[in-house]
């Protein structure tokens, strides 16, 4: 049988309709008929036994899949490609039809820790998008393995810079900023301080940050002082 007989029966077996409905209230953007209803754990497994086999690419290039979990699939399988050269030509490919939040951050490919010098272009190309979940994906990549230690305020640059009406691309500058605050307060500070970011993701950034265990309380305690009241 075909990957796509086989991906299909598979999905259909692990079908839940109550969590079908769960997940599409949790992504608004798609209609109920996108959820087929299977849990992450069991979509990690079947990506990991879809990986080895060797028809697996006509799966990949089989683009745009008609359900949510054949996405996640699709995610998961590339996050799991130990090659950089071939894991960012499929992230490339796959992007243009990353539809969702949920799929866009569980496309998390593990190789991308060890190349941070390379990925920093891409990740540049990624925030210059005009399509949604592209640029959340750079801001993410950004967020994951540019800060802490390898934190430049460079990078804190190409975020607030973002300008988009979009709340998925505004909501990923906000959880950037308050993680930053949580791994480089210091250094992330004057960002707000001195109100670099628009209205919202600025409040945005502070909430968060103040939801962080990772924050200290004096810290929050100041942050909610430098809120833009409407």
């Amino acid at each position: 049988m075909s990957i796509f007989t086989d991906i299909e029966t598979e999905l259909m077996n692990l079908r839940d309709e109550k969590y079908a409905s769960f997940q599409q209230n949790l992504t608004p953007t798609h209609g109920r008929e996108h959820f087929i209803g299977v849990r992450t754990p069991e979509l990690k497994r079947l990506a990991k036994e879809l990986k080895k086999r060797p028809d697996c690419g006509e799966f990949l290039a089989a683009l745009p899949h008609m359900h949510f979990e054949e996405d996640q699939l699709h995610s998961f399988i590339i996050s799991d490609e130990k090659d950089f050269g071939r894991c960012i030509e499929l992230v490339e490919a796959f992007l243009p039809y990353v539809d969702n939040w949920a799929t866009c951050d569980q496309l998390n490919p593990k190789v991308f820790a060890k190349h941070r010098e390379e990925l920093l272009s891409y990740a540049d190309k990624w925030l210059g998008s005009e399509h949604t979940y592209t640029v959340r994906f750079g801001i993410g990549a950004l967020m994951r393995y540019f800060l802490g230690e390898y934190f430049r305020t460079g990078y804190a640059d190409r975020v607030a810079a973002v300008s988009s009406e979009e709340y998925y691309i505004n909501m990923m500058r906000a959880w950037y900023f308050a993680t930053a605050l949580a791994k480089n307060y210091d250094e992330v500070l004057p960002y707000i301080v001195n109100k670099r970011l628009d209205r919202w993701t600025h409040n945005k950034s502070i909430q968060k940050a103040a939801e962080s265990f990772r924050v200290t309380d004096e810290h929050k305690q100041y942050l909610r002082s430098l809120k833009i009241k409407e």
